[in-house]
């Protein structure tokens, strides 16, 4: 793909993206915010939590894609759709700080305290936030090799958002569910990859071995 068509599918991408957020607001100001729910806060941080996780289980799909359908300019769109991850789990965790907490420090350090799933969550935000600082291409090269190491906090990190959803659905889990066995299938896909480079790297270094000698 030539780098005009890419340059419309990164613009598409990025509309796209704030499709979720656009939705929400129209629900919020559509009818006082009835289609909200008796809840509208707590229907706010959810559906901003979800999209954050959603987002998170795309950008980890972007380097299977790339290799399942040979389209290696995907990787193009992989910085976009994390950004767009740490922004909606942001908003989520903004949401809960400001509109559901009030910014009242005691109660917010009370509630991180006493609902565990809550502390997973701010772990996984707070994992995220580096990554997200460091997503330009000036940091890519000021980190070097130590980038990379840098960026695989994102297995963790969704790992940490799909068991903070778990913990925090009262009772239909089918959803989480079905996050995690996503999750579970691109990280099973990396390490079945990694594995099998490994024989081929030891093949090559005998080659190389043989050929010396």
């Amino acid at each position: 793909m030539n780098r005009n068509r890419i340059r419309i599918v990164k613009t598409l991408l990025f509309v796209a993206c704030l499709i979720p957020l656009a939705s929400l607001f129209w629900r919020a100001f559509e009818f006082g915010g009835a289609d909200l729910g008796t809840n509208p806060i707590e229907e706010v941080q959810d559906t901003l939590g979800q999209w954050g996780l959603r987002m998170l289980l795309v950008t980890l799909a972007v380097t299977p894609l790339r290799d399942w359908f040979n389209a290696p300019w995907l990787i193009s769109l992989r910085r976009m759709l994390g950004l767009y991850a740490f922004f909606y789990v942001l908003l989520h965790f903004l949401t809960w700080f400001i509109l559901d907490q009030n910014m009242y420090w005691s109660g917010i350090v009370k509630d991180i305290a006493e609902r565990p799933f809550i502390t997973i969550g701010f772990s996984a935000l707070l994992l995220l936030t580096p990554l997200a600082i460091t997503s330009t291409n000036g940091m890519m090269r000021r980190l070097g090799r130590r980038w990379k190491t840098l960026h695989r906090l994102i297995y963790p990190i969704v790992l940490l958002g799909v068991w903070h959803y778990y913990w925090q659905v009262k009772a239909d889990v089918r959803e989480p569910l079905v996050y995690l066995s996503i999750a579970l299938t691109l990280l099973g896909w990396r390490v079945w990859k990694r594995r099998g480079r490994a024989p081929a790297r030891a093949a090559v270094a005998t080659v190389a071995q043989e050929e010396r000698g």
